[in-house]
């Protein structure tokens, strides 16, 4: 009797809406990472909130004591994120010398509106990726989606502490 208790009081705390659900596959939790970091707001904010309504000038706006500007975090986003996806797809890599720095330098806030639109279109292929992959290849490549979800809300949260510092962050948009 006393190992049902046990057994009872541990199924019991178990929250409720945990109870009921089946394990998510590898897809949904891939999906779900991508989709977090780029377009559904949950636990955070997604990079597509984080740079809505920015003007070029804005994009470009440093405070001066060498940190990046909006725009810069959001070409390294870029760059990165398209390097993943050309590799994943088997395309050749553009050359890169390996300098980091150059994919936060190369920002042009004259091609402001079209790096977030690249950014937007690159997110949307991986997630494609991912739904279409088979499942050997899918858990072959797991860890570079669980790097690129990580690496992207890492800079996502910079990209709102700048935006913070700037006073172009409306905090209705998911963080006061």
């Amino acid at each position: 009797m006393i190992k049902y208790s046990l057994f009872l009081s541990l199924l019991l705390a178990v929250p409720v809406f945990a109870q009921d659900k089946k394990p998510a596959t590898l897809r949904e939790v891939l999906l779900s990472e991508l989709r977090s970091t780029h377009t559904n707001p949950e636990w955070f904010v997604p990079v597509s909130t984080a740079v809505k309504g920015l003007t070029a000038d804005q994009a470009n706006w440093t405070d001066g004591k060498g940190n990046h500007s909006v725009g810069q975090l959001t070409y390294h986003l870029l760059f990165w994120n398209q390097r993943n996806l050309a590799k994943l797809k088997g395309e050749n890599l553009e050359k890169f010398s390996g300098n980091n720095d150059e994919t936060f330098t190369k920002f042009d806030s004259k091609t402001w509106n079209n790096t977030v639109s690249q950014l937007n279109e690159v997110m949307n292929e991986l997630e494609k990726w991912v739904e279409t992959s088979d499942e050997a290849r899918l858990k072959e490549e797991a860890q570079v989606f669980t790097h690129i979800s990580t690496h992207n809300a890492y800079h996502v949260g910079q990209i709102i502490f700048v935006r913070k510092e700037q006073g172009s962050w409306d905090p209705k948009n998911g963080v006061s």
